[in-house]
């Protein structure tokens, strides 16, 4: 059930996106809200769940855009599998923290995007402005998601500092 809901506000969160930074007039940047959610998968989700709605997510991702087929699939899982990595070093259990986490995680999927995208068409347009706003944007969609994603998925918070295990 919990895949249905993330799938389902995935679309809904990418529709949403795609009509707003059209009528925002962000000819050159957008927010990625489908990698704050993934970021929160990747803090929140089993292995499994989480990689299958990673590339669910990806694919949702891989549709809207127009950019070569599997390529945010592929980034979806390996971001998925990044956060996973890193939540063993960084403590996140607030909106603040969680919105530098997504911002983190959208840094490094924006960079391995326009590296991939490179590497097959040769020539790719980027913008360092518009890049850094979109770091910008998907922390604070972040941060606006935080208490959203934490009602679809409570999940186990990870012990205080101190307390007993």
């Amino acid at each position: 059930m919990k895949f249905v809901v993330t799938v389902a506000l995935a679309l809904f969160l990418l529709t949403v996106e795609s009509v707003g930074v059209k009528y925002l007039g962000f000819s050159v940047t957008r927010i990625d809200v489908t990698v704050a959610m993934i970021a929160f998968l990747a803090l929140r989700a089993s292995v499994m769940e989480g990689a299958v709605s990673a590339v669910a997510i990806g694919y949702l991702l891989d549709l809207m855009s127009g950019r070569p087929t599997g390529l945010y699939t592929f980034l979806g899982v390996l971001m998925f599998l990044f956060g996973r990595l890193s939540n063993s070093f960084f403590d996140v259990r607030s909106a603040p923290s969680f919105a530098l986490f997504a911002a983190a995680v959208d840094a490094v999927h924006g960079l391995l995007a326009l590296f991939f995208s490179w590497m097959t068409s040769g020539s790719v347009g980027f913008s360092l402005g518009g890049f850094v706003f979109q770091v910008l944007l998907t922390g604070a969609a972040a941060f606006a998601l935080y208490p959203l994603l934490r009602k679809v998925d409570p999940g186990s918070e990870r012990p205080e500092i101190g307390a007993l295990r």
